[in-house]
């Protein structure tokens, strides 16, 4: 049986060392992305604003035109970033911690006033890089190092659907939730972030996508356990899907 080789996207640094915790989905992500700005003939025009986070590490991977956001901050620099250079491809990798905490204000005004860039969201219901707190995304009744009796509605609320919330903004073009565990959701993934790109580059608005992911050493897991959460927990109360897409609409 012939080995099957698999081609290093161009768009990633030819030094680039993997620094994301074993398990973790972020790596897979951020493949996609690279497949897609190669494949798209992006990369030389490409201006990416990284957030804070265990996000913020991408640019450890890709090469391109890079700036980093304070935490909240990067959909805010983004949006100064393609006003002042409008024929650049400008998206912004974050975390849901980032997104939709301390930058949810930045990131819903950005849909409103329907900026015409892409935001990609990776949620893994928790602070992945400061230790595993409660986050905007947390699920009910999970247990983390700030909700150690786990999250209950009447202390904090109920958790944040991105996807839904971004496709309310009339400035909108798409927006997508879509997820990693599996080889058939990981091809799905592709094509919604391709169409997050397209919309971007066909000047037609706000392009959202956002990824759930597994956070295997917060949530105590192995990998394979940290999967079946993603599809088990985490899929039945933040559902796949296009939520909007003004290509179809016309």
């Amino acid at each position: 049986m012939a080995t099957q080789v698999f081609e290093i996207p161009k768009s990633f640094k030819k030094d680039m060392k993997y620094t994301f915790c074993p398990g973790c989905d972020h790596g897979v992500a951020i493949r996609l992305v690279a497949e897609l700005l190669d494949e798209l003939n992006l990369r030389e025009k490409t201006i990416l604003a990284a957030s804070i986070g265990c996000s913020v590490t991408i640019y450890d991977f890709l090469d391109v035109d890079s700036i980093e956001a304070p935490h909240g901050r990067a959909l805010a620099e983004a949006t100064g970033v393609k006003r002042a250079r409008p024929d650049k491809f400008v998206f912004t990798y974050q975390g849901d911690g980032d997104f939709a905490s301390i930058g949810l204000a930045e990131s819903m005004h950005a849909a409103l006033r329907g900026e015409n860039l892409t935001a990609i969201c990776i949620n893994n219901t928790t602070y992945g890089m400061t230790g595993g707190q409660l986050g905007p995304t947390t699920l009910l009744g999970q247990v983390t190092t700030t909700s150690p009796t786990g999250r209950n509605i009447e202390y904090y609320g109920y958790p944040i659907k991105i996807a839904e919330h971004i496709a309310l903004c009339d400035g909108t073009a798409f927006s997508a939730r879509v997820s990693l565990d599996s080889i058939a959701n990981i091809r799905k993934a592709k094509q919604a972030l391709k169409k997050a790109f397209e919309v971007q580059l066909q000047g037609l608005g706000f392009g959202f996508v956002e990824i759930l992911s597994t956070c295997p050493t917060n949530w105590k897991m192995t990998p394979q356990q940290a999967h079946e959460r993603v599809r088990n927990e985490m899929m039945p109360v933040f559902k796949p899907g296009i939520y909007k897409d003004v290509t179809a609409q016309n």
